[in-house]
């Protein structure tokens, strides 16, 4: 290989055999350069043969050959080589303009962006490197990119045509004139992206409630159904606020802090029109009460409530300045746990059931009162019953009324936390023997019924309420309590029939695990609990139907 050698000689190196000096290498460099033609720059100027202008320049000689001077006309914009062929280029040719963006942004084109052709010498496809160029240059090799480029403007030319002609727009957008409009919404959509982002974007918040001493995790089965079966339309939303003991802390203060975690996530999100809620168990009084707090009544909102006036109703509210449409509840107690086997693992028990109303509070705080019916002074209504009807505290029949769908999932048997009765806001006489082979489809899904609003007058407190109470409360026994809760669950019987509701009866007498059937309604665990897969699939198609219909129940307040 390569070796050094000393010698009197200056250092040289000797590589395959031959031997090579600094001083050789520099004699052989010389020599390279002297081999070079001396390429003179022409003196005068030369007249454009096309146009005939004298505002030419020379630019460089083809492949270092002065008999091939290249010049640039400054007139027309167009290059031509001395003594060469004159090529048919337009006007304009020579024009040099933006470079291009990657092709990751050139899908994504704004229509008003200077790489489209404006000006009416540019060529068709808008390139800005010489057509009769005899050298490689990056505008020339991007000439299809361009096209391209090009067609997808056109088609985002006409997409905006598509959305203006067919969209309805705001009244201030209608009041100018169309081009105008055409120039405003350009200038705000920016890519084809947008538009896209803009059909997807999703306008009806599905709010998810869990119930007692739960998490939104118990939603991650039911979450996942609801995405792969309703659409993109929905932004589904598991709510956080009242974990774990926190459901223990009363009906109204988890209702409250429900309602500010709605408001934080329309404050957040864009683009929300509709608003629907579904709740298991304790979370579907949580619903109710958080909704009642979201209302604004139609009289106040005016104008607003008029683009929804075609859904049923003359004179509907918002719920959290959204349109109502699903109020959904999976075996929720709406009329307390106070009364015979209104809690089934007391067993329906008298002694036990006395027992319950007074301990309660001691496990479950202020919402096992509640749920007992035995919060408050005895002169004032419990909960439950003000929450029947509207009242200084909130309006809350007039909020629930004015959801477009209210549905009631209740389990027949086998759920050891709520009863069938108060889950479907029943009379004991109202309950029938529920037919034992499920619905095509939805399994253990037994019976559907749509109940109509009943003309009644709105509950009360009657002084014979208040001495039940007061004797239920300081003087415990069977016959206090039974006479105490009959009266109550009248009225709020009374209070909540007024409006239409959907009941859908859910039996798990054939599952593998039935006693589970308070979780298994919802599928808390997708492992124990997947008995209730067949509920969620018919929650999901419920919800996606009232979508696309206009059907109203209505409600008699």
């Amino acid at each position: 290989m390569a070796q050094l050698q000393e010698h009197n000689t200056p250092l040289s190196i000797k590589l395959f055999g031959a031997t090579i000096s600094p001083k050789q290498k520099s004699q052989t460099k010389i020599d390279h350069d002297h081999q070079k033609p001396d390429l003179k720059r022409p003196d005068k100027i030369i007249p454009c043969p096309r146009c005939k202008s004298m505002e030419t320049k020379f630019c460089y000689f083809n492949n270092y050959n002065v008999n091939q001077p290249r010049h640039f006309c400054k007139a027309c914009h167009r290059y031509w080589t001395a003594g060469g062929a004159l090529r048919n280029v337009p006007v304009g040719a020579g024009r040099r303009k933006a470079k291009p963006p990657p092709f990751s942004q050139g899908c994504m084109l704004d229509p008003s962006s200077p790489a489209r052709p404006t000006n009416s010498t540019s060529t068709p496809w808008g390139t800005g490197t010489p057509a009769d160029s005899g050298i490689y240059s990056p505008g020339s090799a991007s000439i299809s990119q361009s096209r391209t480029r090009h067609r997808l403007t056109e088609t985002v030319d006409e997409g905006l045509k598509n959305i203006l002609t067919n969209q309805n727009l705001t009244a201030q957008a209608m009041s100018t004139s169309q081009g105008n409009l055409a120039s405003n919404l350009a200038s705000k959509v920016a890519s084809p992206r947008h538009i896209v982002n803009i059909e997807h974007r999703p306008d009806h918040l599905l709010v998810l409630v869990h119930g007692i001493l739960a998490s939104p995790s118990d939603w991650t089965y039911f979450d996942t159904e609801l995405k792969r079966r309703v659409g993109k339309k929905f932004l589904i939303y598991a709510s956080s606020c009242n974990m774990y003991t926190k459901t223990f802390t009363g009906i109204d203060g988890a209702g409250k802090r429900l309602a500010d975690e709605v408001i934080q996530v329309v404050k957040k999100t864009e683009g929300l029109k509709k608003i629907s809620f579904l709740a298991h168990s304790l979370g579907g009084l949580f619903a109710r009460y958080a909704i009642a707090v979201l209302y604004t009544p139609g009289d106040v909102v005016g104008t607003q409530a008029s683009a929804f006036q075609s859904s049923g109703s003359s004179n509907k509210g918002l719920i959290a300045g959204m349109e109502a449409i699903n109020f959904i509840t999976l075996a929720t107690p709406h009329l307390g746990v106070r009364g015979n086997r209104q809690l089934p693992f007391l067993l329906g028990v008298p002694f036990l059931e006395k027992l319950a109303a007074p301990i309660a509070p001691i496990f479950t705080g202020r919402t096992g009162s509640q749920l007992f019916l035995t919060d408050g002074k005895p002169s004032k209504p419990p909960l439950l019953l003000r929450m029947a009807s509207d009242c200084e505290e909130g309006k809350f029949i007039s909020a629930l009324g004015d959801f477009r769908c209210r549905v009631l999932y209740a389990n027949v048997s086998y759920d050891h936390m709520v009863g069938w009765r108060t889950s479907s806001i029943r009379r004991e006489k109202e309950l029938f023997k529920p037919p034992r082979r499920s619905l095509d489809g939805y399994k253990h899904v037994v019976d559907v019924e749509y109940c109509p609003p009943v003309l009644y007058e709105a509950p009360h407190f009657p002084p014979e309420a208040a001495k039940a109470k007061e004797a239920a409360k300081n003087e415990p026994s069977v016959q206090n309590t039974v006479d105490y809760h009959e009266i109550i669950e009248e009225e709020m019987i009374h209070g909540l029939q007024r409006l239409g509701w959907k009941k859908v009866d859910v039996s798990f007498h054939s599952s593998f695990w039935p006693f589970f059937a308070h979780n298994n309604i919802h599928v808390k665990n997708e492992w124990f609990h997947n008995a209730g897969a067949g509920v969620v699939a018919h929650v999901a198609d419920t919800i996606k139907q009232q979508e696309t219909s206009s059907t109203f129940i209505a409600a008699n307040l």
